[in-house]
């Protein structure tokens, strides 16, 4: 099956070149649960979608300590970016992550990786949990 938008091109392309670490917490994985609820992603392709990112995604744990603003409800998000170091936060609304607040570079789908990232990913990105 070919991805037909810049987000599934994404993740299909995490799945078949490894080129960045994916970094969830279990509070991003709830969130990704339910979005996939409403766009009304069959359920069993939601499982294999969460137990993909659970296997393969480095799980970061966060502390609830950062304050998002624009919108308070993308803390998870910016919580696991920072505690993560990541090098980058792809999302489709970059106004709600200012640049100037975070140390990860805000990207959109379909946009090239910043190059930090692709080198991390030729030295082998993913990091299996224990």
């Amino acid at each position: 099956m070919t991805p037909t938008n810049d987000s599934a091109k994404l993740l299909r392309d995490w799945i078949e070149n490894d080129r960045f670490l994916w970094l969830v917490s279990a509070d991003i994985l709830d969130e990704y649960k339910a979005v996939l609820g409403r766009l009304r992603v069959r359920p069993v392709l939601i499982g294999t979608i969460i137990n993909l990112l659970r296997e393969e995604a480095e799980v970061v744990r966060t502390a609830g300590s950062i304050d998002a603003d624009p919108d308070p409800g993308d803390a998870t998000f910016w919580e696991c970016a920072e505690h993560g170091r990541a090098d980058f936060i792809v999302t489709l609304n970059p106004k709600d992550f200012p640049q100037s607040r975070l140390n990860a570079t805000v990207i959109a789908p379909g946009e090239p990786l910043p190059s930090a990232a692709a080198r991390r990913a030729t030295s082998g990105a993913r990091r299996r949990r224990h």
